[in-house]
């Protein structure tokens, strides 16, 4: 009698002390799935962009859960940082082009009206125009490139024929090249019906910008500019026979303001490569380069075929 009262007792210990395991595994399991679900809920109204702190107060079971909504706010503050600032910029932007337009074309102005006038030194007149010239392309570059880091300007790269983007670039750029002597070969006729993803206005500033490269640094023969379809990209190719480029230099040309000391008496301001990077990243697009010093370069500009 006594062994069945103590076997009774034992059994009744262990069905305790299950139930009592399984009651504290499932209050566990709630409290940690409630805590997931308010994680969840946090970060998702940290998506949506309703995030508010005080909705999440200090009676959260898990301290993780407050160090997170801590940390959403103060993130959630950041962004509001960061959009107010990017406001800033895009106003100090638009400002510094508007500002800047009027007093530069009085100067263009002013060096004509003296190139006209007698008895002036037509040296130092030229010399003031080629520098009111240098500024005004200085800050049209800066103005642009400002527009693209901070993501003021969006590109739309869209489906279209190659064979427009190098139709206009000739047009724009013959009449540069035969002034210095140079011919400038674009072979539209052979890239038509080839199509590749591209921004036309932008696209056409980053090939403007390689062949007004090519055209300065070339000073004998003259400029190629060709189209070969790949299976994910088509590339243009931007060839001339100028001083080349020595291989360590390669990844500096690239540089924002970079200019080489072999092109240090040409003018330029070392910006119109970074900006042609910058517009070809946007379109999921890049820019390769092969030279070889004192017999040309080769940029090429991979655009995505589809």
């Amino acid at each position: 009698m006594t062994s069945d009262i103590t076997a009774i007792i034992i059994l009744s210990a262990c069905i305790f002390c299950l139930l009592t395991a399984a009651i504290i595994a499932l209050s566990d399991l709630y409290f940690r799935r409630r805590s997931l679900r308010r994680m969840r809920d946090m970060i998702q109204s940290a998506i949506d962009g309703t995030f508010q702190a005080d909705i999440f107060d200090e009676s959260l079971s898990a301290s993780v859960e407050n160090k997170l909504a801590e940390y959403l706010a103060v993130s959630e503050t950041q962004l509001g940082k960061t959009a107010a600032e990017q406001e800033k910029t895009k106003t100090l932007i638009a400002d510094i082009s508007h500002q800047t337009k009027t007093p530069i074309a009085n100067l263009l102005l002013y060096t004509e009206l003296l190139k006209e006038e007698s008895g002036r030194d037509g040296e130092t007149v030229a010399l003031l125009e080629s520098q009111v010239k240098k500024l005004d392309f200085l800050i049209q570059s800066l103005v642009k490139l400002s527009r693209l880091e901070t993501g003021i300007l969006v590109l739309h790269p869209c489906k279209s024929e190659i064979s427009l983007l190098l139709e206009e670039a000739k047009e724009q750029y013959t009449a540069r090249a035969q002034a210095k002597g140079l011919h400038l070969h674009v072979l539209s006729e052979e890239a038509r019906g080839i199509t590749a993803c591209y921004d036309h206005k932008w696209t056409l500033e980053a090939l403007g910008n390689l062949i007004d490269n090519a055209i300065k640094y070339t000073q004998t023969g003259g400029v190629t500019v060709r189209v070969k379809p790949y299976e994910l990209f088509v590339s243009i190719e931007v060839e001339d026979t100028g001083i080349g480029i020595a291989e360590e230099e390669y990844a500096k040309v690239f540089g924002r303001f970079y200019r080489s000391m072999s092109v240090a008496d040409e003018q330029g301001v070392g910006i119109g490569l970074y900006l042609a990077r910058e517009i070809l990243k946007q379109e999921f697009g890049y820019i390769q380069l092969t030279s070889a010093v004192g017999k040309g370069t080769v940029f090429s500009l991979f655009l995505p075929a589809d």
